[in-house]
């Protein structure tokens, strides 16, 4: 089967172009018309929505990401062509690219774009798992008499769809299970569409190396291995009753994702754990108080996060890391959910302070976990309705005039 991923014209299984439009992009496999489980991940999110609404930044290197001692949290894939990847120490990154365009992250904007795809994902089936702001799979079984096409075509439609109203593009990775999918999606980056059947699956991951396989982690590829698993063909030929002596449960999912085999289902009930933000300083930080300006910043962030989701938490927890990279982390749970800073804040605070003597940090983080849906009128407000609605309608006034608008006297430096 073969079609046009733009304009959705049947194709010849020859044709290297459409012949209704004229396009290169032709979707084809034996399998097409038939597959229904997809993962779709947004390309370099968070840097193509910053070149979006920038469009001088179009052809030049790009990462969003903190300080000279912060790290990447995306790069563009010009950015990539210097080796730059994601989580890579700033330093090094500016090291590899001195032209690098570096933009602090608008969680805000790249919350709101997410959603918006998000939305539109559902419109294509309920059956959507969310792995992230950027990223879902989805099952679309059962939908090709709703949409009058196949799952295939719809996603298609939907990745052009995505482009022209957000100006972001997806890849989709089209199989007949989650881990499959997830394998296609990565194939054919950015704005890509591939396709791994079932029935080719062991043969395309048998020369992949055992970490290939989600969870397979260094430590485990290194046990593996001295166990003579150090390809995925290896596991193939093991016998299960084996791999389930040696390893257990995990024994058997290694046996059945080596076959590319994955019994488990899109889970739309998926929830999201925690919300977190963290920062990593210039220069190693001592004090309470430059602390503590650091911890509201990233409070704001981790509230606005929150809201934006319609979620509140029961616990918070603070994460420092020392200068000799040593990581502590204390948390305090809640007498109800909240998605406020104020009160995140002051359970941040107080873990802090118990925490600041002759150390010196380099990093500070908060987060809230334990979360719930809410719709911003939580027992936990109501405890302190007055705080509540002040805090909101601070919320309003810098979604109408900018986070400039109000700015909390803890924020400012003493003179």
């Amino acid at each position: 089967m073969s079609f046009c991923r733009d304009c959705l014209a049947d194709t010849a299984a020859t044709a290297r172009r459409c012949p209704a439009c004229g396009s290169p992009r032709l979707a084809r496999h034996p399998e097409l018309d038939t597959l229904t489980i997809a993962h779709i991940d947004c390309d370099a999110f968070y840097a193509t929505i910053e070149k979006r609404d920038d469009p001088s930044l179009t052809d030049k290197p790009v990462v969003v990401g903190g300080g000279k001692r912060g790290v990447v949290a995306a790069c563009c894939y010009v950015a990539r062509t210097y080796g730059i990847r994601s989580a890579m120490p700033m330093f090094e990154a500016l090291s590899r690219c001195p032209t690098l365009v570096v933009i602090k992250p608008n969680m805000a904007k790249y919350v709101e774009v997410g959603r918006a795809v998000r939305t539109a994902m559902f419109e294509l089936t309920p059956l959507v798992e969310p792995l992230s702001i950027d990223e879902a799979f989805l099952d679309l079984t059962g939908t090709q008499r709703l949409h009058g096409m196949s799952a295939a075509r719809v996603l298609a439609r939907f990745a052009a769809r995505v482009e022209r109203d957000h100006g972001i593009t997806v890849s989709i990775g089209l199989s007949a299970n989650k881990f499959l999918a997830k394998i296609a999606s990565d194939m054919d980056k950015p704005r890509g569409f591939a396709v791994l059947g079932q029935a080719e699956a062991a043969a395309f991951l048998a020369p992949k190396p055992v970490g290939f396989i989600y969870g397979v982690g260094a430590v485990s590829a290194a046990k593996l291995a001295g166990d003579g698993f150090r390809t995925i063909a290896d596991l193939q030929q093991a016998d299960q009753h084996d791999l389930m002596r040696r390893y257990g449960v995990e024994g058997t999912r290694l046996w059945q994702l080596a076959r590319g085999l994955d019994t488990r289902r899109v889970d739309p009930e998926r929830e999201t754990k925690s919300v977190s933000a963290e920062t990593t300083f210039n220069q190693d930080i001592g004090d309470f108080r430059p602390l503590e300006q650091h911890l509201w910043d990233l409070t704001e962030r981790v509230s606005s996060r929150l809201k934006a989701q319609h979620l509140a938490g029961s616990t918070v927890t603070l994460k420092l890391k020392s200068a000799d990279f040593k990581t502590r982390t204390r948390a305090r749970s809640l007498g109800h959910p909240t998605q406020l800073a104020a009160r995140i804040f002051a359970a941040g605070r107080d873990l802090l302070q118990h925490e600041v003597g002759a150390t010196r940090f380099r990093l500070i983080g908060i987060g809230v976990s334990h979360l719930q849906e809410t719709d911003g009128s939580d027992l936990s407000d109501l405890l302190d309705r007055r705080a509540a609605e002040a805090e909101h309608a601070v919320d309003r006034l810098r979604s109408k005039f900018g986070k400039g608008a109000v700015v909390k006297g803890l924020t400012l430096d003493d003179d």
